[in-house]
Formats: structure tokens, C-alpha cells, sequence
């Protein structure tokens, strides 16, 4: 035999060709996964954030209050939602993350400006993502006299020249110092969950079929509801030790402050494991073989990584994005649990984010059983 025939070499390339055309998930894989990093990293990643919802507790109004909250909101970094509300809603507010700043105008602000008294107008973050607001917050800082440049004429000129005549006073809310571990711990919790949730539960019926053992399943006086439960239930309680071994590392290993209900948090975390389980079972109802799975699971998991907000800044992603993001119940979950331990949220300020994740289970399980099969093909 020669040491290579071309012909031989043509033959098993166009074997291979055939083959590539006849399993499509892979090839489609293959091209969508790359297409979709392209498409998230280019176009929807962002770690410079923009028009940052705002709300303003305004005690007095007038031109000077009016000048601020424009000249702010010409920063680019924030935007106000809504007209000024009392400091019991913007606490509440901030404490649902439904905006990310909250603008204080204390009362008596212009008689102190003109006095020359420098009055302080406070500004408090949600700095449960310090990546999420820290160019928005320099930016705020940065306000000088040109921000009532409209308004400092005629006696009141002189307050133009040197220092600001007011004072911007931060108040970093949730996380004070900053630490970068306050976020991200929690947050891993969720992607951890999807991962291995996914990923596990999506070869429990591609692995009977490969080991020949489906007929034993298909033959047994079970219903799809009790196959389904049978297959994911042990793997709830895998989650939830993987849950009680992120939730005590991140109190003991990285002092992440515990707010709210460990209970509440409990009750969270098995709803988006059992979604997750849901998404695996489908996935291997929809699967030929453990490959397909993986590659589903895989296809999954990149924009519930890239597109909830555990990466980049989700109020930094174009509305697109957000949309997508919106969908996934990552995206939701973060929020959850982030709300848990650094705000303590209650049921209350979690339920806005909880429901989704329970459609989501439900549109799950429903999709997974339609699509169990109860004979071979």
C-alpha cells in the first residue's frame, strides 16, 4: 500500500463533506456560535453605561434646581424617569433596582447658593454594580458653575468665577467601598446553577437512547409529567447543595453581607433551578445524541452569560439586547438574589422578578412534555 493515495485522501474528505451536511445542528453550531459572539461583543457589550435611569426628591424648585437636573442629565450618564417623587418612593426604588440614581434637592438650596453658603445636593447609587456606575458617578462630580451658567448673572456673576458654588455629596448605597466581590460572588451562584443544571439534565434522555435502554423506559406504565419529574428532581437537589456551598463561601470566603431571608433566597433558588432543569429536558427531548445536547446546552448558556448583566452592565446593552436579556431567566435571577443579600429585598421587591422565571418554567415543562416521545422513531 502506498504511504498516501490521493484518491483515498478524496474519498474520505468527501465522506466527511456528506457526513458535515447530514448532521446540521453541528454545522449550524459551528457557524451560529461564532456569528452570535461577533454579533454580543460588537454590538451589544458595553462597559461605559449611558442614560442610567434617575429619579429626582426635589424640596424646592426653582431655576437653579431646574439648571442642575438638566446640566446632569446633559452628562449622558443618567436620565430622569418620571416627575420628581417623595424619598419613601425613591427608596423603594432603588431598593427594586428600577433606577440606578436618586437626586436629592435639599430645601432652602437657592437662598443658600446665592448666600454663598455652598449647599450639598445628595446623590445615592445603587452600587451593587460598581462597573455600572462609576464614569456616571465622576461625571456627576464633575458639575461645576457652568451648570448655572444661565442662572449666575447680573449680582450673582461672581459665583461663576473659581469653585463650584455647590457641593455634590455621593452616597454609594449596597456597597459602599466599591468591592468588586459583592457582585460577582452572588452573581455566580446563578451562572454556576445554569451551567451544570443545563448541561446535566439535557443528556437524561439522550443517554437512555444511546445506551439502548430508551425501549426499557418507553415500555414502563409511566406518564411524561412522571418521567420528567423522576429525571430532574434529584438534580433539584444537587442545586441546592451547590447553592449552600456559594452561599457560605461568599459570607465566610468573601464577606459578602447577608441582608435578607436565607429562607426567601431558598425558595428563589430551587424555582430558577427547576427552570433550568426544564430547559435541559427539553433540550434532550429535542437532542439525538448526548453531541446535540451539549451543543444546546452550550448555544444557551453564552447569552444567558453575556446578555443578564453578570459580565457587562445590562442598562449598558442596546434595547435589543435588553430584550433578549429580558427573556432569560438569568437575567432575572441575578437580580433576585443580588436583591437578597445586598438589599435585603423582600418577597414584595423579588415578586417583579420572580414571575418571569416562573413563566419561564412553565413555557419550559410545557415544551419538554409536547416533545417527549412516547415511541422510537
Amino acid at each position: 500500500m502506498r504511504l498516501f493515495s490521493f484518491s483515498r485522501f478524496l474519498a474520505i474528505l468527501a465522506k466527511e463533506f456528506i457526513q458535515m451536511r447530514r448532521d446540521r445542528l453541528t454545522f449550524g453550531m459551528m457557524m451560529g456560535v461564532p456569528l452570535m459572539q461577533l454579533l454580543l461583543f460588537g454590538y451589544a457589550i458595553n462597559t461605559d453605561p449611558k442614560n442610567l435611569p434617575a429619579v429626582a426628591v426635589v424640596a424646592e424648585n426653582s431655576n437653579f434646581t431646574r439648571s442642575l437636573l438638566t446640566a446632569m442629565e446633559k452628562t449622558g450618564y443618567i436620565r430622569f424617569v418620571g416627575a420628581p417623587v417623595d424619598e419613601a418612593t425613591s427608596d423603594l426604588m432603588l431598593r427594586r433596582g428600577e433606577v440606578q440614581f436618586a437626586v436629592h434637592i435639599p430645601p432652602a438650596f437657592a437662598e443658600d447658593l446665592v448666600r454663598g453658603k455652598t449647599p450639598a445636593l445628595l446623590v445615592e447609587a445603587d452600587a451593587t454594580d460598581p462597573v455600572a456606575t462609576g464614569n456616571a458617578v465622576s461625571a456627576l462630580q464633575g458639575l461645576d458653575a457652568s451648570a448655572l451658567i444661565h442662572d449666575l448673572k447680573g449680582p450673582l456673576a461672581g459665583l461663576e468665577k473659581g469653585a463650584a458654588p455647590f457641593e455634590v455629596r455621593l452616597h454609594k448605597r449596597y456597597n459602599a467601598e466599591g468591592i468588586t466581590q459583592y457582585n460577582i460572588v452572588p452573581g455566580l451562584m446563578g451562572v454556576v446553577l445554569t451551567m451544570t443544571m443545563v448541561m446535566m439534565t439535557s443528556l437524561a434522555v439522550t443517554r437512555e437512547r444511546e445506551r439502548g435502554t430508551m425501549e426499557n423506559l418507553l415500555a414502563m406504565p409511566v406518564q411524561p409529567a412522571e418521567v420528567m419529574l423522576g429525571k430532574i428532581i434529584p438534580y433539584i437537589a444537587v442545586g441546592y447543595v451547590q447553592v449552600t456551598i456559594i452561599v457560605a463561601a461568599a459570607r465566610y470566603l468573601f464577606a459578602v453581607p447577608l441582608q435578607g431571608s436565607l429562607l426567601l433566597l431558598s425558595l428563589a433558588a430551587i424555582i430558577f433551578i427547576a427552570a433550568n432543569l426544564a430547559v435541559g429536558f427539553t433540550f434532550s427531548t429535542l437532542s439525538t445524541n448526548q453531541l446535540q445536547a451539549m451543543q444546546m446546552s452550550t448555544f444557551f448558556f453564552l447569552p444567558s452569560l453575556l446578555l443578564s448583566g453578570f459580565m457587562f452592565p445590562f442598562r449598558g446593552m442596546p434595547v435589543w439586547a435588553q430584550v433578549l436579556g429580558e427573556a432569560l431567566p438569568l437575567t432575572h435571577f441575578l437580580r433576585v438574589v443580588r436583591g437578597i443579600l445586598l438589599k435585603g429585598n423582600g418577597w414584595d421587591d423579588i415578586w417583579p422578578n420572580l414571575w418571569p422565571i416562573l413563566a419561564f418554567l412553565a413555557a419550559a415543562s410545557i415544551l419538554a412534555l409536547v416533545r417527549y416521545r412516547r415511541t422510537l422513531d
